[in-house]
């Protein structure tokens, strides 16, 4: 793998020059990614993540695609946090399933400041006591609770910008886009890596999708980790009559993602289960480089272990393996 030198990390991408890169011909796009991709990464390896709901519904928050509001019928029953035992068991089963990072779920609006957050405190020590990175999606928080996570050894924070800004108050109505930025800045200030994409398929169009891509590459430094989901459609949520996304625009946004932040994990998130192998193939050429593991993200289904295991024999790839580092 090759080192970027500094002038080649540009933040400063124009929308007109984003779309470009975009809506370049598919297999030039996806082999323009792929030079990327190999100089910076090995393309046969993908990190596995393993994404546990510590905390499940009863969200104040309104995000059309969640099946976790409290403002829609969705048959998902609210839970309380999870002991510290409990996660701990569950990221050790992770760690022999192949996964090296395991991520913690909320449905919080913001981070609650009391016993329960000292718990969260407590799961991150104990993720990171077992040799894995960790990261947690809370919600918003405050910089002295960004600082206590990076304390605990907090390897990345999750908070996603979902869309373009544009498109935004199509989707969300009950936080602000400044505000999302504005935990990314808290997270950065406190030395944790930022994890970071958007959601593909919620009605939006290519200019919306390359408006998020501008507002993640203007990043400085860029997001460690960006994970580019496709939309999840859930019954009793306002997108689940949203038609079903070309899955070739899911490899233009990998392919450009991966372009505009060579040095990025493009995670393969949210929607695998409605790809076809061949599909998720083409991302992976496109520039993805990881995917979560187990058969359910927080409430929405997953490919199993064992579809996994068999994809990547079938393409040549494994797992990332070895201890895991911290900074990505």
């Amino acid at each position: 793998m090759g080192t970027i030198t500094a002038p080649s990390l540009r933040h400063d991408r124009t929308h007109e020059e984003i779309e470009a890169i975009y809506t370049t011909p598919f297999l030039e796009l996806i082999f323009q990614a792929q030079l990327v991709h190999r100089e910076h990464h090995r393309p046969d390896e993908v990190q596995g993540c393993m994404l546990l709901s510590i905390k499940t519904g009863g969200c104040p928050e309104d995000c059309a695609y969640c099946p976790q509001s409290a403002h829609y019928h969705t048959g998902v029953a609210r839970e309380e946090l999870l002991s510290v035992d409990q996660t701990l068991a569950a990221a050790r089963s992770a760690r022999e399933n192949g996964a090296t990072r395991f991520c913690m779920g909320a449905a919080w609006r913001d981070v609650p400041q009391d016993a329960r957050f000292e718990r969260v405190l407590q799961m991150v020590r104990g993720v990171r006591a077992l040799g894995m990175e960790a990261c947690c999606t809370l919600g918003m928080l405050t910089g002295e609770q960004a600082e206590a996570l990076a304390e605990a050894g907090l390897t990345a924070y999750n908070h996603n910008l979902d869309t373009s800004p544009e498109f935004y108050g199509e989707i969300i109505h009950t936080r602000t886009y400044r505000e999302r930025l504005d935990t990314l800045g808290r997270v950065r200030r406190a030395g944790i890596t930022v994890c970071s994409g958007g959601i593909i398929g919620m009605g939006e169009d290519r200019a919306a999708r390359c408006g998020l891509l501008q507002q993640l590459s203007s990043l400085n430094p860029h997001p460690e980790s960006v994970p580019v989901n496709m939309l999840v459609r859930v019954a009793g949520t306002p997108l689940a009559d949203r038609p079903p996304v070309d899955p070739f625009e899911l490899v233009r946004t990998i392919a450009t993602a991966r372009i505009l932040m060579p040095l990025a994990k493009v995670r393969l998130s949210a929607g695998r289960l409605s790809l076809s192998e061949e599909a998720q193939a083409l991302c992976f050429l496109a520039g993805a480089n990881s995917v979560f593991l187990g058969d359910k993200l927080l409430t929405t289904p997953n490919p199993g272990q064992d579809a996994d295991t068999q994809l990547f024999e079938r393409l040549g790839m494994r797992l990332t393996q070895g201890p895991a580092d911290a900074r990505i």
